[in-house]
């Protein structure tokens, strides 16, 4: 049984619309963007959106909201995981993403450090998602896809824009690079909503372009695949983490002789909510 979120209840497995904060750092004064004198105002702000949890901010805010809270950090050492999932169990988080190793591990240690976090959370209640991010142990498909088949308790928060622009998944065979995802697909409990081109990891969409249909078709299978092996209370988050030009992810583009991000990130994320349930929708239609 995978360790997917799951709240308790007999409710149908479900998506939910999550934000991480980092989407709204930095936004330019033209963004529209909820905006509030104080986090108390914007939580509720994001509420009246139809946010329904967040990654990041204030646990005990996010309660007060009636928002689900997700934690999210970085694990570089076996020894590290435990005392991170406790921590983070603390704060009464559904569930944590993290970035794990720095992509110049072995085999050998992969599986230490995979199994340390399996442990933690198994210990703690948790559900502990390991990210696929460039700079990561998982940072590529081959290794995350045999890494899986040794330690097959790992659970994967999805973000493929990195797979997707770091390993140009679109140049050759689409289907076979699929087939091949298919054991990352299959233990999904979480994504980050990022969409990138072949040579840019964040680029602003309207939802017509062959890189959202390809990233459809990864969050529609990931879906069916939670859908497929879900209990009742389970929980699905959906959660765009669309980053400022500050980190250099946004793009800057010169518009009427001043440099301007190429899109507002909060209506990208808006978009993307719609397209996440239009994924869940096909998944829901079954094969």
């Amino acid at each position: 049984m995978r360790n997917y979120i799951n709240d308790g209840s007999r409710n149908a497995p479900c998506l939910k619309n999550f934000l991480s904060l980092g989407t709204l750092a930095d936004l330019p004064d033209w963004s529209t963007a909820p905006r509030g004198e104080t986090d108390d105002e914007l939580y509720e702000a994001l509420c009246e959106h139809g946010v329904e949890g967040l990654q990041g901010g204030d646990p005990e805010l996010c309660r007060k909201h009636g928002l689900l809270y997700a934690a999210g950090s970085r694990i570089d050492l076996p020894e590290q995981a435990l005392p991170i999932a406790e921590a983070e169990a603390a704060t009464g988080a559904i569930g944590s993403t993290y970035h794990v190793g720095w992509g110049m591990e072995d085999d050998a240690r992969i599986d230490e450090i995979a199994q340390a976090i399996i442990e933690a959370s198994a210990s703690t209640g948790l559900p502990m998602f390991i990210e696929t991010h460039r700079a990561t142990m998982f940072q590529d498909m081959y290794r995350t896809v045999k890494a899986v088949e040794r330690n097959p308790g790992i659970m994967i928060n999805a973000d493929f824009s990195h797979w997707y622009t770091g390993q140009e998944m679109p140049y050759g065979d689409w289907e076979e690079k699929l087939r091949f995802m298919q054991p990352v697909i299959d233990r999904v409990g979480f994504f980050h909503g990022r969409i990138g081109n072949s040579s840019h990891i964040q680029v602003g969409v309207d939802g017509s372009e062959l890189h959202v249909t390809h990233f459809r078709d990864l969050w529609m299978r990931s879906m069916r695949a939670f859908i497929r092996q879900a209990k009742p209370g389970c929980i699905l988050p959906f959660t765009p983490e669309i980053l400022p030009e500050s980190i250099n992810y946004a793009r800057k583009f010169r518009v009427d002789d001043e440099w301007r991000e190429e899109s507002d990130r909060w209506q990208q994320a808006l978009l993307y909510f719609d397209i996440a349930a239009d994924c869940w929708r096909d998944a829901q239609g079954g094969e």
